[in-house]
């Protein structure tokens, strides 16, 4: 442990002395600095962006700034919002915002005037579990909220009840006046959006995971007068959205619905279909689709808004007369979501969009004369002090045949032919991909001298479904042969040393990192963090249902699942491992870490497992998420210099 402590204090030193230098390789304390800013909602007027500007703290969680830019990227000013106030989108007029605000530990809804600075906040609901999230309707007469219709247990802090959650339709007017609960038999919301005339909300609804074995959707028009069903879908709908917003839109004159959904069995949402209002089969219109869905939206004028990954790059599209069309890109980088527009249906026409790309933090940009114009510049300063070395999209086929696509980011200097530390990153999920944006992690790693290669293995969105639905009961060998391919290739191009080699990821990168050091001797140093090590558990205990990995029956087929679980191969590891877990992670309980490490520690293995106190999934508290790049770097240097 004195040899790992001094590691620490060397490349604290080594981070000072690069610092004296002018720029310097981006670290943990740029991490922390660095800003971003990504846009909320627009004015009626069309005049006004609201938008979120986020930076990390030395102590606590991720600092949150609201302000608000002229559409000309002029004039830019913070609001003094109440705290605990998270604004959704404007008023009808636009001289107040409307979002949850917490009321006694329950966030309810709220209107804040943004005109009268002294103004009290206007409180709209006093729902006894609080609500989720709540969208405008088109002439801001009323809000349509998501919430738990649940009264309040009188013990709920002495027990928790295990129990699905439970979301339905609350309908208010603006002045908190008539407020009644839509449809009370819908009480599973994943998505939600206004009919143009304001009289009902179509939403769409999916099965929980506490007491089914599969996922199954629905699709209903929800009025004062009751539901009425116009789907049944036997898969998953709605991309998944913690808010319970968007997902759903009307289309072809509101005469259709169009929605996410898929034919795949890791239930992963990625292509466009519709309904007819009057009800029927739904319909895919993109069957053919090279790449995948991954967000929709309909705007007050009628148009439907589709994000669409396509490899690493990241677009928006229209869905118009059945048809995806390319509408908007961002150079060398990606459109991160669909549009924000007024929600207002009288309102401008006036669109604003949140870009990246490698070389900047996240931005706010506008649609100018067809074209996107950044109108924010968060985290230029920061990194104007920053040596970045270049990123480039990588193609290689593996040795089965199949092509694949990573991002490669090189460390600041980079000199062509000269070999180097080498890290291959496989990204969460798996159902996701990276994408070609400022990536903090991997020009952290890059920055200790590292070439960081973050492959799309099979599993991975945005290119197409056949290749998405090839993880289905095959992570442990397809995707696990397609990162290792990933080192293959850096080996025989000529990018890494052989000699140096490491591999890191978390969650399903978690997962691929503990599995693979039971798989090759190849790397020599291995960092895994929240990741599955024994599946044949981990089906029944994460928080969300895990079946898209497969959905056979555990108690069934236990050796399927024991088949690609790390733990039952602990004897056969010799890479030094560093396990990192959240102690509150009920995504990965944080027992799947803790099994494996003691099963490698009874071996006689070289590992080490650090747990952090309250954190979920991935740690919230900077100081934390500072300590994880730490405990990263010191594994690096003391088992792969």
């Amino acid at each position: 442990m004195k040899k790992y402590s001094a590691c620490c204090i060397a490349l604290a030193l080594l981070c000072f002395a690069a610092r004296g230098g002018g720029k310097h390789p981006f670290n943990g304390d740029d991490w922390t600095a660095l800003r971003s800013a990504a846009a909320i909602a627009v004015s009626p007027d069309g005049h006004t962006i609201l938008y979120r500007v986020s930076h990390g703290v030395l102590k606590g969680p991720t600092k949150d700034e609201w302000r608000l830019i002229g559409s000309d990227g002029k004039d830019s000013r913070e609001l003094k919002l109440p705290e605990h106030f998270s604004p959704l989108g404007f008023t009808r007029d636009g001289s107040g915002l409307y979002g949850p605000l917490e009321q006694n530990k329950k966030k309810q809804l709220a209107i804040i005037s943004i005109a009268t600075h002294d103004a009290k906040p206007l409180i709209l609901t006093v729902l006894p579990a609080g609500i989720g999230t709540a969208t405008i309707s088109p002439d801001g007469s009323r809000f349509a909220v998501v919430a738990d219709p649940r009264p309040e247990d009188a013990l709920a802090e002495v027990h928790t009840v295990v129990e699905n959650d439970e979301s339905s339709l609350f309908v208010v007017n603006a002045d908190g006046k008539g407020g009644a609960w839509w449809c009370p038999s819908l009480t599973q919301i994943a998505g939600m959006v206004w009919a143009s005339d304001g009289s009902s909300v179509a939403i769409v609804s999916q099965t929980p995971m506490i007491g089914y074995h599969y996922v199954h959707s629905s699709i209903d028009v929800c009025s004062a007068s009751g539901a009425r069903r116009i789907a049944d879908i036997s898969n998953s709908a709605a991309a998944e959205v913690a808010d319970g917003s968007g997902e759903i839109a009307w289309t072809g004159g509101g005469k259709e619905l169009a929605f996410l959904s898929t034919t795949t069995d890791t239930l992963t949402p990625d292509h466009v279909w519709t309904v007819s209002i009057d009800g029927g089969t739904p319909v895919d219109r993109t069957p053919q689709l090279q790449g995948s869905a991954m967000s929709l939206f309909g705007d007050a004028h009628g148009r439907v808004w589709v994000e669409v990954a396509r490899g690493v790059r990241g677009e928006v599209d229209l869905f118009d007369g059945g048809k995806l069309k390319t509408a908007y890109k961002w150079p060398g980088g990606i459109v991160n979501a669909t549009p924000v527009s007024s929600e207002i249906a009288s309102g401008a026409d006036t669109l604003a969009f949140s870009v990246s790309d490698p070389e900047h933090s996240t931005n706010v940009a506008i649609v100018n004369g067809g074209e996107l114009k950044k109108i924010t510049q968060e985290g230029d300063e920061q990194l104007a002090n920053v040596a970045l070395g270049p990123v480039q999209v990588v193609h290689w086929t593996t040795k089965d045949g199949v092509p694949l696509e990573g991002i490669a980011t090189f460390p600041a200097g980079y000199v062509a032919g000269k070999k180097y530390p080498f890290l291959v990153f496989p990204h969460g999920g798996p159902e996701s991909n990276d994408r070609l944006n400022f990536d903090a992690f991997a020009r952290q790693i890059s920055g200790l001298g590292y070439i960081v290669l973050q492959p799309e293995y099979r599993g991975s969105t945005g290119y197409g479904t056949e290749f998405l639905e090839s993880i289905y009961q095959h992570f442990g060998d397809r995707a696990y042969s397609d990162v290792d391919s990933a080192t293959d290739y850096a080996v025989a191009q000529g990018l890494a040393d052989p000699n140096r080699l490491a591999i890191f990821g978390w969650s399903a990168g978690g997962f691929m990192t503990s599995w693979t050091v039971t798989q090759t001797h190849r790397y020599r140093a291995a960092i895994e963090g929240a990741g599955i090590t024994d599946w044949l558990s981990f089906i029944w205990t994460s928080d969300v249902e895990q079946i898209d990995y497969d959905a056979r029956w555990p108690e069934e087929h236990p050796e399927d699942f024991l088949k690609y679980s790390a733990v039952m191969h602990a004897a056969s590891v010799t890479t030094p491992l560093l396990i990192l877990h959240g102690a509150a992670d009920i995504r990965v309980p944080t027992y799947q870490g803790r099994e494996y490490y003691l099963a490698l520690a009874a071996h006689g293995k070289t590992v080490r497992m650090v747990t952090y106190a309250g954190s979920p999934h991935f740690p919230t508290l900077w100081q934390q998420r500072r300590d994880v790049f730490r405990e990263v770097a010191a594994w690096l240097t003391r088992y792969n210099p």
